[in-house]
């Protein structure tokens, strides 16, 4: 195990160094969100809301939004210098009986692991709280929370289990808890009796996971008939920056009339002079000008005559016209 948690628990006038450490795991089956299609994992991305680019971890701070809509940011720095002496210290407040705890308060539990050098006062600390069948409550505060704690004693280790606080724990609003129901007595006498036939002693090993267990022989059957897959291959997102910026690098020297690296020597002098002999075969600019102009003033030349021909012609045809409505 590892611990979470490092201090001291304050006890009277004795400090005790001590260890934290969670007592419960978690043994769910956890699933991946794939695409059903291809089995490519679905990822989610940390986008900020106003320029719509992905935020690092390192640049995610705590915002708190003030009823008149200001917001209130809150770094690391911040909470780290918060007074609170429950950081490093889980200071007893007081003794009870474990009877007047209700469970609704409880969280999470944790054991306590002595340091070295506070193992004999640790035990000595451990047997008081189980001779005297007492909780100790304590706060304690872990994660940027401060809670209520209760202290006690379980197979000769100090454990810790978190509490709500009271105005955590919600009331039931219902309705019927304001109807008067009566059951008969007759039927209270024999919920009593199917009640005390069933009592017995708590032992959880007796107890089993039944939905874990039907889905692990699940997973088993689908694996057996051969109902898997391999894991898609996905592009290396590393190794796409480095061929991008080796592109972009490339690409602003070659912008700058540098040559790259790894751009092949041998092809640029035939280029070169491959452009070169097409430049002595193409013909100066100024004589194919001077060459293009006859041929031009020709063609001029050329669309006048036609146009002179086509109005005699048309003058031609109108000549005797003319000459009937004169003789008339």
């Amino acid at each position: 195990m590892r611990s979470i948690w490092r201090g001291a628990v304050s006890f009277g006038l004795v400090s005790i160094g001590v260890k934290l450490y969670s007592a419960t795991e978690d043994h769910d089956i956890r699933f991946h969100q794939v695409h059903a299609p291809d089995g490519g994992r679905i990822k989610y991305k940390r986008v900020c809301s106003i320029d719509g680019e992905e935020v690092e971890y390192s640049d995610i701070a705590k915002g708190y939004e003030l009823p008149d809509g200001q917001l209130v940011i809150l770094t690391d720095e911040d909470f780290d210098e918060l007074p609170l002496p429950t950081r490093r210290e889980i200071e007893v407040l007081e003794f009870v009986d474990q009877d007047e705890i209700d469970p609704i308060h409880y969280e999470k539990t944790y054991y306590l692991e002595p340091d070295a050098p506070a193992t004999r006062p640790y035990v000595l600390l451990r047997d008081a709280l189980e001779n005297a069948g007492r909780v100790a409550i304590t706060k304690i505060a872990i994660r940027q929370r401060e809670s209520l704690a209760a202290l006690r004693v379980r197979d000769g280790v100090l454990v810790l289990h978190t509490m709500r606080w009271p105005d955590e724990i919600r009331r039931p609003d219902f309705g019927f808890l304001d109807e008067d129901v009566t059951v008969r007595a007759q039927e209270l006498q024999m919920a009593e009796a199917l009640i005390s036939s069933m009592s017995g002693e708590f032992d959880p090993s007796e107890f089993s996971d039944d939905y874990t267990a039907a889905m692990t022989a699940l997973l088993e059957a689908k694996q057996s008939g051969g109902e898997v897959q391999p894991v898609p291959e996905t592009a290396d997102p590393g190794a796409a920056v480095v061929d991008l910026m080796s592109a972009l690098r490339r690409s602003v020297e070659r912008a700058r009339g540098g040559a790259a690296d790894d751009a092949p020597p041998a092809k640029a002098p035939a280029k070169k002079a491959a452009a070169k002999k097409a430049a002595a075969k193409a013909p100066p600019v100024k004589k194919a000008a001077a060459k293009a102009a006859p041929a031009k003033k020709a063609a001029a030349k050329a669309s006048s005559v036609e146009k002179t021909a086509a109005t005699k012609k048309t003058a031609d045809k109108a000549a005797p016209a003319k000459r009937a409505r004169r003789s008339a």
